[in-house]
This record gives C-alpha cells, structure tokens and sequence, in this order.
C-alpha cells in the first residue's frame, strides 16, 4: 500500500453518514491511517478500511445461533461458529442466517380469531 500522509483524501465508511465517503487523515500510525474526518459531516472516527460495522440486527442473531448450538452440541458452540467480526465481514455481506430447528414445534390449536368469536356468542346469549 502507498504510504499516507496526515491531511491525504482517502474513502472509507462513515459511521455518521453510513456509507462511504471521502475522508481526511487525521492520525497515522505505522505508516497506516488511524482516526480520519469525513470531509462531509467533520466527524472524526477510526479508519474502517471501507468496511461497515455489522448490523445489530446481524450480531443479535449470531448470538441467538450460538445459543441454540450450545443446547444442542456445547463443542460445536465454541469451534462451530465463526467470531463477527468487521475484519471478517466484506461489506454488504449478510450474517449466516441459522437454520431451522430440528425439534418439531407444535403451533397453537387457534389463531386468535376464532376464539374471539366464541367469547362474543357467549357474550350475546347472556345478554
């Protein structure tokens, strides 16, 4: 990589705007970009390398995931699932989403509406 200097414009991902746009070298530190400025909003943040935070929506199902896997095989929890990380997620990619249980799930015997009819007749006989 071609060696920075404090005030270059480089693209990067910003935590403010959310996507990537043009910023400043602010820091520098062995001879890479640390902290860089958006030059759109002036915030000042660490350098991303272009790549966008996962989402909390993404973190929250790895976490639900390595629950799961932990009641089902303790092992495969620790060594199954890959950490999630930035440097590990290109941007745009998509956290592996788990797949389906292989308990079978039972639904319930009604969906609701009916057994808000039933409460209703009951209702209109009493009357």
């Amino acid at each position: 990589m071609s060696d920075f200097r404090l005030g270059d414009v480089i693209d990067d991902f910003c935590v403010k705007c959310r996507r990537i746009t043009n910023h400043s070298i602010v820091s520098i530190l062995n001879g890479d970009a640390a902290k860089v400025r958006c030059r759109t909003c002036y915030n000042d943040h660490d350098f991303r390398h272009e790549q966008a935070p996962p989402s909390k929506k993404d973190l929250k199902k790895m976490e639900l995931f390595k629950e799961v896997l932990a009641t089902v095989d303790p092992e495969a929890a620790v060594s199954g699932v890959p950490e999630l990380t930035p440097a590990n997620i290109a941007p745009g990619d998509m956290a592996p989403v788990p797949p389906e249980p292989a308990a079978e799930v039972k639904a319930p015997s009604g969906d609701g509406a009916s057994s808000r009819k039933v409460k209703a007749k009951a209702k209109a006989k009493k009357a």
